[in-house]
């Protein structure tokens, strides 16, 4: 399978014994982009994964910022839109780059 990235940008990475903090925009064939953090310990697991197209616009974004309680799998939620939640659940940055892979593949 060909490459489906153009790019892989380290903004920063810090890694201790107990802890990993991720910073990263990858930029795909179509050239939308993915910005990913990520900080994870030995009690819990912060993350966003924004997707949005070459103009900036948001086509997705997976996280577990503690807002849209009324949601079920609350703290977890995908936005669709600036002003749409959807559930969504503990989703790892590989799955989101296989969704996002597939999507692109589709076109």
């Amino acid at each position: 399978m060909p490459h489906l990235y153009l790019l892989i940008q380290y903004n920063d990475f810090k890694k201790s014994d107990a802890a990993f903090y991720l910073n990263i925009k990858i930029v795909f064939v179509d050239h939308s982009e993915l910005h990913a953090r990520e900080y994870v310990d030995e009690n819990h697991r912060k993350y966003t994964f924004h997707w949005q197209d070459p103009d900036g616009k948001l086509i997705s974004r997976w996280d577990n910022a503690p807002h849209f309680r009324e949601l079920a799998t609350f703290p977890h939620h995908k936005h669709l839109s600036l002003a749409l939640a959807v559930d969504s659940y503990d989703i790892s940055l590989n799955e989101v780059m296989a969704f996002i892979l597939r999507q692109i593949q589709k076109v």
